[in-house]
């Protein structure tokens, strides 16, 4: 599911009570092959395999930064991108970084008729002191590497990638906000360049990254969101696309959105509580920290001030008879969404079958599983909580 306006996919989480108690060119690791769908070699050797290097193109006409508080989602691009190029017959080409700009295609590419496209999404945060860090790359390049298996691109190294987009970040990192609750928001995308209206795998694709700076997701404090559990579309199915970050997944979803948005909700309610990566539900990385943040209190491996002790994770199938059941038992404790630009979105009610199933929510809009565990995950991604899940981009 996902939640508007910014974010374009969240996971749910329910939480019910078990019981009723100018041009430069630089050297970087980063050149050369990103990688091959075909032909697998040792990392320092796939780097290598065509030497080459990270070219920079500064702009000359760099933009005026807007002031924080104008700032929305998804609006606002920094000035420059990284592009990389691949064929079928040669591989990955030179990584560079150029001013930010339109992409050429042409009419006939697969991208724009077979929907030939995914993307991901994550962020770079400047801390108190001046430490520029990413929260966790290494899971989104690999569920990048996993949805461009699934629609036959190319892959790439890893590690290779998040250097260049270390690399971006650097020359940008004036665009990374001061402010507290504001961040660098990232798009790494990767589409089918190729002229053709065969349906096949891609000769020719793109993979390229644009940033933008982002306010906190809710500027004024928490505001619990309300849902529609539609029964007239579905967003995923049993051998679908759902566990993929695909362009196809997203634009489907808007006539639904539009729909419950006239009905009064803010969205459509499609995954529920924390189902199991089954093929249907995309492996979120805000979702796996939040689940993790939470075994591991259980465990004793780390105990949240205010999380209660007794909670139980779970992974398992639920629908809206269960949710409605828990609501009229008085066991349902609160539901939430989680994703990269808000992070953990409160949900106040959902809309199913002309009635509203309504949430319990806190004074300040969150409840008492989701409030320590948004504390911990933003006290991390900010630097304020020392963690090895952030990858250091740019030192004080």
């Amino acid at each position: 599911m996902s939640f508007p306006p910014s974010s374009p996919r969240s996971t749910l989480l329910q939480f019910v009570r078990l019981t009723r108690t100018q041009t430069v060119t630089c050297s970087s690791c980063c050149a050369g092959a990103i990688g091959n769908r075909d032909f697998k070699v040792p990392f320092s050797l796939q780097l290598f395999t065509k030497p080459s290097r990270l070219t920079v193109t500064k702009t000359r006409s760099p933009k005026e930064l807007p002031p924080s508080r104008s700032l929305t989602f998804g609006q606002t691009f920094s000035d420059h991108m990284l592009r990389i190029p691949w064929t079928d017959a040669t591989g990955w080409g030179t990584p560079s970084i150029v001013p930010f700009s339109t992409i050429n295609l042409s009419p006939g590419s697969t991208m724009l008729h077979y929907a030939q496209s995914l993307f991901e999404g994550m962020k770079a945060y400047r801390h108190a002191d001046g430490t520029v860090t990413l929260f966790r790359p290494g899971m989104n390049m690999k569920r990048m590497n996993t949805s461009a298996q699934r629609l036959v691109l190319p892959t790439f190294n890893s590690n290779a990638l998040i250097e260049c987009i270390k690399a971006l970040i650097t020359i940008d990192h004036k665009w990374i906000p001061n402010e507290p609750g504001h961040s660098l928001y990232i798009r790494p995308t990767l589409i089918a360049t190729n002229s053709t209206l065969v349906i096949a795998p891609p000769k020719e694709a793109l993979l390229f990254v644009i940033t933008c700076p982002v306010g906190p997701y809710y500027p004024q404090g928490f505001k619990p969101v309300p849902l529609y559990g539609t029964t007239e579309y579905i967003r995923a199915a049993p051998g679908g696309i759902g566990a993929y970050k695909l362009a196809a997944n997203y634009g489907p979803c808007v006539v639904a959105q539009k729909n419950a948005a006239n009905q009064g909700y803010a969205q459509n309610l499609c995954e529920l509580i924390t189902p199991p990566l089954d093929g249907m539900i995309l492996p979120g990385v805000t979702r796996d920290s939040v689940l993790a943040l939470a075994r591991n209190h259980v465990s004793g491996v780390k105990r949240l001030q205010g999380l209660p002790d007794t909670i139980k994770v779970s992974e398992r199938p639920i629908n809206m008879g269960e949710i409605i059941q828990s609501s009229k038992e008085g066991r349902l404790v609160e539901l939430f969404g989680t994703g990269t630009a808000a992070v953990i979105s409160p949900v106040e009610r959902i809309g199913y079958n002309g009635g509203d199933v309504m949430i319990p929510t806190g004074e300040d809009g969150m409840g008492p599983v989701s409030r320590p565990l948004w504390t911990e995950l933003v006290g991390i991604q900010t630097g304020a909580i020392k963690s090895d899940w952030n990858y250091v981009v740019a030192a004080k």
